[in-house]
């Protein structure tokens, strides 16, 4: 029987990596207040993206959410968070140009981390309804080289609007990319889904039933 999936997220960059790598889900933003206790960058996202995951499961077991399901189908919910960290500070979406430009700022020029902890709950179906019988979840760091910028190419850059809702105020997929000197790690971990780590999770996952 084929499972179910469900992304514990509105993100269009995650929806288009899933869908590159053949997962066919439905999306379930979960509503959580998103404020982690560790510190550490790899825990902290780890620790945002199981709250994602957990409340999406918590509502669909308690039937405030309907999901359509076969008995027996396995359900597996998807939760994942994305950070950027430069000297060990956590730099999350602008509020503003202004703070947009501070971030870029502080990235021209020099390598930062985007950290994207991610996940997975198993959902299965039980005499009495459904539960959380196995889950997984990991995070992935990429390091990103960032070229010299000049205040010109940063408020170019902010003029075009790509900044917004992103971690760190830019998006490497798009215009920005020609800043980008290198990166070390997965690609796809700074558009914001490790796509082969969670595919090589989610076979082990699979594996342990």
């Amino acid at each position: 029987m084929k499972e179910k999936y469900i992304l514990a997220s509105g993100s269009p960059r995650r929806k288009e990596i899933l869908n590159l790598i053949g997962i066919e889900f439905e999306v379930i933003k979960s509503g959580c207040e998103e404020c982690a206790v560790s510190t550490e960058p790899e825990e902290m996202v780890k620790e945002l993206a199981g709250m994602k995951s957990r409340d999406v499961a918590s509502q669909i077991i308690s039937g405030n959410i309907s999901v359509n399901s076969e008995y027996g189908q396995d359900i597996y919910i998807i939760g994942a968070d994305t950070m950027v960290f430069y000297n060990g500070m956590a730099l999350g979406k602008p509020k503003d140009e202004e703070d947009a430009v501070s971030m870029l700022s502080m990235l021209s020029g020099n390598t930062h981390q985007v950290c994207t902890g991610v996940s997975v709950l198993r959902i299965v179906h039980e005499t009495g309804g459904l539960c959380v019988k196995d889950s997984r979840s990991f995070s992935e760091t990429t390091h990103v080289s960032i070229t010299d910028m000049s205040k010109d190419d940063i408020l170019e850059y902010i003029s075009t609007g790509d900044y917004k809702d992103k971690a760190g105020s830019y998006g490497i997929q798009g215009l920005f990319s020609r800043y980008v000197r290198k990166i070390d790690g997965d690609y796809f971990n700074v558009v914001g889904f490790p796509a082969c780590r969670f595919y090589t999770e989610l076979k082990y996952l699979k594996s342990s039933k």
